[in-house]
Order: C-alpha cells, then structure tokens, then sequence
C-alpha cells in the first residue's frame, strides 16, 4: 500500500508538470505529420471512475498480436526473439491485455514464417524451445494467455515430409502410381500428372504439386487420415507445453473455398484440442464478408476474425474518421451479434482494426491522434475478444503495400536504441512509422498509448462490455451520438458514444434505459471531462461513457 501511495503521489506531479506548460494547447504528434488541438482543456488527472477490476478467466480476452521477428530483441543480432516478448511482458500486462498471439514461431525459411518445416520446435532465430517454455510460465504468472500461429493449410517445401513425398516419387516408373504404404509422406499432398491452376511442377519428374500461396508453400491434403493423426501428435505437443490457443492460418483454403469441408477439419481439430484442455481457445482467419464468416461459425469453434468491421471501409473507421456514423457503428455490432450467433450460440466475435497482412489503420487517418483514440475506443468497447496488433497503441504506420513494410520494428524509444529490431530484410528502413516511441508517450498521459491503457482498463472493470447482449436505444441513437445497452448475467451498463471531434452534445436520459444510471467511466480523446447532473450527461467531443 506503501508503495501505491508514494507510485500515485509521482504520477500526479509528474502530470501536474507536464500539464502545467501547456496553456490548453495540446500538440500530437503522430507518424509525419503533427497537429494542434486548440483550447482543449486535458482534464485527464482529474479522472476520478477507476474501478476495481474485475478480470474473468475466461476466453474472452484482451489479445496483443506481435511479429516476433520486428518486436524485441535481447540478442543483439537484430532480430526480435522469444526472450524479447518474455522481457516486455510487464509493458502487456500494464496496458491491459491478458492474451497474446504469437506470428509463427517454428522454424522455416523465410522471415515471415509461415512455411514451416519442423512443427515441433522454436525457429533458431527466435530462441529454443527452453525460452518458449519460459515464456509461457512468466505469461501465465502474468495471468496472460499465448495464442500461437498454427499453419495447417501447408507446409513448407522444406518440410521432411514433402522432401520424402518429392524423392519418392522420382522413383516412380511412368504408369506407377503413388503408394503411401511405403511413403506415408506422398497422401500428405495433393500431387497430380496433370498440371492445372494453383499446381507447380516437382522437378525432375512429371509430377505436380497444390501450392495456391507460393511455390515454397505446398497445400496440405486434409482428406488423408494419416495427416490427421500427425497434427494431433503437434497438437499434443503443444498443448502439453502449455499454449493455451492456435490461431489457425488460411482456415478457408484447407480445401479452396469449400465450407462445408474446411468447417468440418475445424470442428474436428478443435474437438480433440478440447480433449487435451476443456478452456483451449481458438481464433480462425476467414478473410472474407460477414455471410461467409457466419458460415464458417457453424463449426462451432469460438471465434473468427472479424474481417468485416476493419480497415477503412468498416464502421469502426468511418466512425472515428467522419464523426457522424455512431448509429451505423451501433447498427453494426448488433448485426454481427444476430449474424455469428445463428450458427454458433456460443461464438465469441475477434474484431480487430488492422493485422499483419494490412495497411495499418493510422495510415486511414494520418496525423489525427483524437481519431485514432476513437477508432480504439470504439474498437475496446465491442463484444468479443479485441485483437491489436503491436504498435497500433502508439500510432505506428506502414508504407506502401509491401508485407515487410506491414510489420516494421516496434518503436520503444526515438533515442534509446536497446532492444530495437533491423526488421525485416526486404522492408523501407528510411521510413519513419511513428514519431514519438512508447517512453514518451507513456509519459504523457493524453498520448494515443494512455488512452488505450485507460480503454483497457474500463473494458477489465466491466464484463459486460465483452460479453454482454447488445440493444440500442433508439431514441438516442443520430449521426455522431448513439446510446446502447449491454446486459450479462442480470447486470447491466449503458455505453453512449460522441463520435463527432468538433461538437460537444447533452444527452439526456429521462425516460430511457439508461435513466438512473450513474458514469461507470469515460474515455475522452481530449481528456475534456464527461459530467452528468439531473439525468443530463454532458460530453465533449470525441468521448464515449460507459454507464451503470
């Protein structure tokens, strides 16, 4: 307690400087460009709703995606590495999320990792398997959960299997057929003597092989029963470590397109991971619309990307970017409620705002700070378990369409080097992802990463907002201002939204779900103060309350 007091009486100094210079100017900075919000007055040290928290240990989490390779590293080599997220796993836990999913791990030959050619061990560049083991016990003391890449759509051409499947074959006369009773390895994949789309040539013979991603990927063949019995043995292996979720790559292309097949291999693996630990968690990529997203839930695993509500064309962005799509963003939320839950009652929604494969979504809205904290409160205000990927919390933005240039080094400090990555090889180094590093925006607490931290923490405070069943008041609900109810088990709060960033509007209450409610807490792009008095909540712009 000691300590608490003395860390508080800091913080409150440390901001009373940093505040007391600023004469209501609030300067951002932000990737390239820099921009003043004027006459706000930041109120942020006055905030007086933190809660208790109140953190279920549950599959609903709060999930930081990293890139391992660009995120930290303790080796020297340039090259992010296991060790790395086991030295920052107070910086997660700080901010506020209790998950993390790992970008693949095991080893393969290229930087991205997602061939893979030995599925039961850690990558040389990224450590051994004693320093994932590590990590996994620092996590779980952390009460943090490790969700890992799991690619089953292919392997790597480098894998011993297809290496094996491959020379076998070279030993094939021109009318004998393939048999796996003396190379178990060849119905692994998909070969053919006719070449045809997504088929490349094993060369040296007359023989083709499925590899829809890249020649160096070839497609698993998920009708073969034997596979099936070796991905349990992987499965095993990693459960047995301690990984409490896969995030399951390319789930749609097991066999292109074909849902009712590809749902089937999820319910099944899933079910045997289950088997292994009753709270196993898994997260499915459907890179794809809503209808088909709630097709693939019929496989009853918990949870799928939600590839609808990101990117620049998604509610949350057209929200935070226009101000005046709060009702649309609402309307949205709900329709994915209703949609996934058709065919999995129990589904739980992963919506995200970028990822790896993705333009970052500051790029969406260069140089608006107070937006992106929309985007982030919008996004930590959804049903389901959030995703964030590294360096959304400080701004980062990428160049161009380049996957290398997606995933560039995290950015811990401008002028503290230590533990700064290369990146990948092939990425624009010269480019400037961020201008001010998580130190310094750690130190202000109107940064984009105080908000998130503050987001996080209201979301930790509340169960229902991850959990509960969503209405919308109607009545509140018109352009940037929108009102919803989120009730689980027999409690429940009120969210009211102020998307607009220019204009501050009263909401009253009376007569409404949300009467008699009181602020449960707040978050303020500008750090202005939501207050309520008499049933008439006022707030700034850019603000959402969460009521209760």
């Amino acid at each position: 307690m000691k300590k608490k007091i003395i860390s508080t009486i800091l913080i409150i100094g440390m901001l009373a400087s940093l505040l007391g210079g600023c004469g209501g100017w609030n300067e951002v900075s932000l990737g390239t460009e820099t921009v003043e919000n004027v006459g706000v007055s930041t109120e942020t040290d006055n905030y007086k709703y933190e809660q208790e928290l109140n953190i279920i240990d549950d599959n609903y989490r709060n999930y930081y995606e990293i890139f391992v390779y660009s995120f930290y590293d303790t080796d020297g080599d340039g090259i992010g590495d296991i060790n790395g997220v086991t030295e920052k796993l107070d910086y997660i836990k700080d901010m506020g999320f209790n998950g993390i999913w790992l970008m693949p791990i095991m080893p393969s030959t290229t930087y991205h990792k997602y061939d893979v050619v030995d599925y039961c061990n850690i990558d040389k560049q990224y450590g051994t398997l004693e320093d994932f083991k590590n990590l996994l016990k620092e996590a779980h003391a952390r009460g943090i959960r490790v969700t890992i890449d799991f690619v089953m759509n292919h392997s790597s051409s480098q894998n011993p299997w297809f290496l094996d499947a491959c020379s076998y074959l070279k030993t094939l006369g021109e009318n004998e057929e393939p048999d796996a009773s003396v190379c178990p390895y060849v119905d692994y994949y998909h070969f053919s003597r006719q070449g045809k789309d997504g088929y490349k040539i094993v060369t040296g013979t007359n023989w083709y092989y499925e590899a829809w991603f890249d020649y160096i990927m070839p497609d698993l063949n998920w009708e073969s029963d034997a596979l099936k019995e070796e991905f349990k043995k992987i499965a095993d292996f990693w459960i047995d470590l301690g990984v409490d979720g896969f995030r399951m790559d390319a789930a749609m292309h097991f066999e292109e397109n074909d849902v009712d097949f590809n749902t089937e291999v999820l319910n099944w693996f899933y079910n045997y991971c289950l088997s292994k630990n009753p709270d196993f968690y898994m997260v499915s990529e459907v890179w794809s619309d809503k209808s088909t997203i709630a097709n693939y839930y019929a496989s009853l695993t918990p949870s799928m990307f939600n590839f609808s509500v990101c990117g620049a064309e998604g509610p949350i962005i057209k929200a935070a970017r226009s101000g005046k799509s709060a009702s649309k963003f609402v309307d949205a939320m709900i329709d994915y409620q209703n949609t996934y839950s058709v065919k999995n009652p129990d589904f739980i929604d992963a919506p995200f705002l970028s990822n790896h494969d993705q333009v970052r979504v500051a790029n969406s809205m260069p140089g608006n700070t107070n937006s992106l904290k929309m985007a982030a409160g919008l996004l930590l205000t959804m049903n389901g378990s959030p995703f964030v990927y590294y360096g959304e919390e400080i701004g980062m933005m990428s160049t161009g369409q380049k996957d290398e240039n997606k995933r560039l080094p995290m950015v811990w400090s401008k002028t503290d080097l230590n533990g700064m990555t290369n990146g990948p090889f092939n990425s624009d180094k010269e480019f400037e992802s961020v201008k001010l590093g998580v130190d310094e925006q750690e130190q202000d607490p109107d940064s984009l990463l105080n908000f998130y931290k503050r987001a996080l923490r209201i979301r930790n405070e509340n169960p229902e907002i991850a959990r509960g069943t969503v209405e919308k008041i109607n009545s509140l609900c018109n352009g940037s201002q929108a009102a919803i109810t989120k009730t689980y088990e027999g409690s429940v709060i009120g969210i009211v939204y102020n998307t607009s960033l220019e204009e501050a509007i009263s909401v009253d209450l009376t007569g409404t779900a949300l009467e008699g409610m009181d602020i449960r807490g707040y978050l303020s792009t500008t750090g202005a103060e939501v207050t309520i008095d008499e049933q008439i909540l006022d707030m700034p712009a850019g603000t959402i309350c969460i009521l209760k």
